[in-house]
Formats: C-alpha cells, sequence, structure tokens
C-alpha cells in the first residue's frame, strides 16, 4: 500500500491535483507502465508500478460523487485502510490521525473553507452543465470550465485540457493555494482515433484504449509543472472505474465486473518547481 502522508500537515501548504483519468482499468495501467510505454506517469508512480484498488462506484458520477466526500479507491488488500480525507461523521472506521477532516458535505468545499481557491476542468458529460445532472459537480467548485474540446470525441481532449488548467493555476495569486480536479475524457469510449492507423469501423478496444493512455502520458508534463510552479503540489492520480471490452460478453461500465471495479492509483509530491524532463523521460 502507498505510505500515507499527514495530510494534516498538507492541506494548506501544498496546491492540490485530482487527477481521475476516466475509465482506465487496472490491467492495462500496470502492462503499460512494466512496459515503458508511460514513461512520465511511470517516474511519478511509487516504485514505478500502479497500486491497485477497488472503485468506489462504477461509473463516473457515483465514483467521482463518492471521493468528493473523500472515499478515494479503496485498496485491494483487507482493511480498514486510512484514508486522506474524510468528511467528519460519527462511526468513521477509515478517519484516522493523518487524514484531514471536513466539516462540510463535499472536499471542495471543505477545502475552500481552509482557503483553497477550488477549480474543475471536466471532460465526461457529468461536467457538461448541460442539465442539471451534468451541473452537479461542476457547482461544488468555485469555477468550472468545460467545453466540447475536452470531451470524449476530440482527438486533443487531454492537450485542450491541460492548457485550460495550466491557465487556471497561474492566474491564481501567489498566496492562495488551489484545489483542481481535472476530469480527464481521453480514455472513455470513443477511443479508436488514439490507436495509430484505426479507423471508425475498427470500434473502441483494450489496445485504443491503451493508446488513449500512451497519449495522456505525452501531454502531461505541462499539468504538472503548471500544478507545481508557485508551491509545491500533492497529486492524486486515479482512475474512477474501469471498463469491458468483451470480457464474459459485457462491453461498457456501470456493471459488477472485476474490470471495471480495479482500477489504478497512486499519490505522490511534486516539488516547487518540478521540471518533467521530457527528453530523459522519453529516451
Amino acid at each position: 500500500m502507498t505510505d500515507q502522508p499527514d495530510m494534516n500537515a498538507v492541506v494548506g501548504s501544498h496546491d492540490i491535483l485530482l487527477l481521475t483519468l476516466d475509465t482506465l482499468r487496472h490491467d492495462v495501467a500496470a502492462e503499460l507502465a512494466a512496459a515503458g510505454r508511460i514513461p512520465h506517469l511511470s517516474r511519478l508512480l511509487p516504485g514505478g508500478r500502479w497500486e491497485e484498488r477497488h472503485a468506489p462506484g462504477s461509473f463516473t458520477y457515483a465514483s467521482h460523487m463518492a471521493m468528493l466526500a473523500g472515499f478515494l479507491p479503496t485498496p485491494a488488500s483487507p482493511g480498514p485502510h486510512p484514508r486522506l480525507f474524510a468528511a467528519r461523521f460519527p462511526g468513521s472506521e477509515s478517519t484516522a490521525e493523518r487524514t484531514w477532516t471536513f466539516e462540510t458535505p463535499d472536499l471542495a468545499s471543505g477545502l475552500a473553507a481552509a482557503g483553497y481557491h477550488t477549480a474543475c476542468v471536466g471532460g465526461t458529460g457529468f461536467f457538461n452543465r448541460r442539465s442539471a445532472l451534468g451541473s452537479v459537480i461542476p457547482d461544488m467548485f468555485a469555477e468550472s470550465h468545460w467545453e466540447e474540446s475536452f470531451g470524449v470525441t476530440d482527438p486533443h481532449s487531454f492537450e485542450n485540457q491541460v492548457a485550460r488548467a495550466a491557465e487556471i493555476a497561474a492566474a491564481r495569486p501567489a498566496g492562495e493555494p488551489l484545489f483542481l480536479l481535472l476530469n480527464v475524457s481521453a480514455l472513455h469510449q470513443p477511443n479508436w482515433f488514439h490507436l495509430p492507423g484505426a479507423v471508425r469501423e475498427d470500434g473502441d478496444t483494450r489496445e485504443s484504449h491503451a493508446a488513449a493512455l500512451e497519449y495522456v502520458d505525452r501531454h502531461l508534463p505541462p499539468l504538472l509543472e503548471a500544478m507545481a510552479a508557485r508551491r509545491p503540489c500533492f497529486a492524486i492520480v486515479c482512475s474512477d472505474h474501469g471498463t469491458a471490452y468483451g470480457e464474459d460478453g459485457h462491453t461498457g461500465h456501470r456493471i459488477g465486473h472485476e474490470v471495471v471495479w480495479t482500477v489504478p492509483y497512486a499519490h505522490f509530491f511534486l516539488p516547487q518547481g518540478y521540471t518533467a524532463r521530457v527528453e530523459e523521460a522519453s529516451a
């Protein structure tokens, strides 16, 4: 299990990034890390490996609502496991001495009460504000951003999201800490266009899912550098749920299958002035 930092010392002194790699499967993420195909992420993963965890929900809305209440993906080994963040409520068995607790119903408002500016860069449809449902998560944040170019159908979605996130970070006053949620849409179907040589008729596959993660990794450095430009950053990078590509006849998610519930997770610190060293990592 990943070491448990003292979040009471982190909150207030660090910017906080929650990067949700929407729909990323654990098995695909682990294979790519082991094969050296995601060098920027692998450099930051403890021991170069993802931690295997269980998602708090089987689709985007359910999982993000749980995570924003402090219920990040749970370690796959027997618990109980202390949580990083927790809304204060009686009888919690996963709130420990190093857990940062808040009095509000969700993490964003809890961090706002602690002096953070909160911002959200959405990706999938639950962030698009095109309905009351698509406004629930964005409404938790002081500012939220979504546009078509951030969505699942744009082959350049992550680049576009990173550019906006960097603008948000650069615009904040030096003395104000930032909590940023970035919901990455690139892994979600459709993802066939990330696989070199694929055409629409090929459809989405486990291979194009992997190619989408490689795409995200290539464009990750500017986000990390932007988040660590003003002060140290504590980053949580995880999937909200996996997805099926034909296993046991299943396609997609919002189902109780192992490939949906088993997700990759990591948290780590970025020192102030972190440099991604793109050339070194790509060598």
